[in-house]
């Protein structure tokens, strides 16, 4: 099997590059992980190994090489009403209902295992650092990888890496940061929350889209306005990068099966949806919140009401208070409420604040100092 074969496969199923590397640990990263273990506690709560992922042998003993793909997640234009509200890398994520990307991945690895090639496809390797020793791009400070060649050098793409018991011969590397000297480090001071405290270095437990699916209480008051109207994800770093600017200014068709579910995904939907609605609309796309735990889309989509300024979502705030139960979702309705203001938000506000007690009466107090 020569590397041109398995170039030429690849961007017959629709990848973008592929880039071949080497089978050595990844020891940067576990210097990293071992030296902000505070930061990082989290993932291994989750019972996520990353320190396994740092040396392909513990997945794939007898694995010789990885072969990395490029994919492109932003080759279409996604529906205005959900930019702003969710990342775009989730916006067409098929990994639950496997109607694309999956099949085109399942497509290649069938091609490996034709030519008596074994892979595997980890999750917890450092896939854009694996990317980057297979040659395909660079680092931004935001810590994102830009592409060498695809995409118009951007960031919006996913690499895919697949360690295989076959020895190609690696790429050079290009484990670099690539951005121009003139840029003034845009995305560290467009960072709402401050996650990017400093060129590559980020902390995950303030970063947005962390607070989006991983947050355990109610949004901290102090960033409230600083998340803005994201829901599930961020893209703010990326999107003032002027890496990205070439990209992000073409005029690209409309994804169709992203305009399809579009509706679904439309603040008041989530913050009114029951169990079934987002068992069956929601989670096939985005999934990283459990079925358990609906009430962080619900604070989520109250939240981005109230950082829209927009009135209109008032009386979708009040009908939800008495929906719901728990206290964060009522919370953060009744911050909304306040950041909204109008008339008919200050009287729903003072009716809730009769049968309300504890933290959440404590949250419509303070709602109703904004009047």
């Amino acid at each position: 099997m020569d590397k041109k074969d398995v170039i030429k496969k690849a961007l017959e199923l629709g990848f973008a590059d592929v880039g071949f590397t080497t089978m050595e640990p990844f020891e940067s990263q576990k210097d990293i992980l071992n030296s902000r273990k505070e930061e990082y506690a989290w993932v291994f709560e989750k019972g996520i190994n990353l320190k396994k992922g740092l040396d392909p042998k513990n997945i794939m003993p007898n694995g010789k090489s990885i072969i990395v793909l490029i994919d492109l997640y932003f080759k279409e234009a996604f529906p205005n009403v959900l930019e702003g509200h969710f990342g775009r890398a989730y916006l067409d994520d098929d990994r639950i209902i496997r109607s694309h990307l999956s099949k085109r991945f399942k497509a290649f690895r069938g091609f490996l295992r034709d030519n008596n090639i074994e892979s595997k496809a980890p999750f917890n390797i450092p896939h854009r650092l694996t990317a980057a020793r297979a040659g395909l791009g660079t680092f931004g400070k935001n810590n994102f990888l830009y592409s060498n060649k695809v995409a118009l050098q951007s960031s919006c793409l996913s690499p895919i890496p697949i360690i295989v018991n076959y020895e190609f011969e690696p790429d050079e590397p290009t484990v670099e940061v690539g951005c121009p000297k003139w840029c003034k480090s845009t995305c560290i001071a467009s960072c709402p929350t401050g996650a990017l405290r400093a060129p590559n270095t980020i902390d995950p437990r303030k970063c947005i889209s962390y607070l989006s699916y991983y947050q355990e209480e109610i949004t901290p008051l102090e960033i409230r306005e600083q998340v803005g109207t994201w829901v599930y994800g961020c893209d703010r770093c990326q999107e003032v990068c002027p890496r990205n600017r070439a990209w992000l200014s073409q005029d690209l068709p409309i994804n169709e099966r992203v305009l399809a579910k579009s509706k679904d995904f439309e603040l008041s939907n989530l913050l009114h949806m029951d169990l079934k609605f987002y068992q069956s609309k929601i989670w096939p796309h985005m999934f990283y919140m459990p079925f358990n735990e609906t009430w962080r889309w619900k604070m989520n989509a109250a939240r981005a009401m109230g950082n829209t300024l927009d009135p209109k979502y008032i009386p979708d705030l009040v009908r939800a208070f008495d929906e719901n139960e728990d206290e964060k979702v009522k919370g953060m309705i009744s911050w909304s409420l306040g950041r909204l203001g109008r008339e008919e938000s200050k009287i729903a506000l003072e009716s809730f604040l009769l049968k309300s007690n504890g933290k959440v009466r404590e949250e419509i107090l303070l709602a109703l100092k904004q009047f």
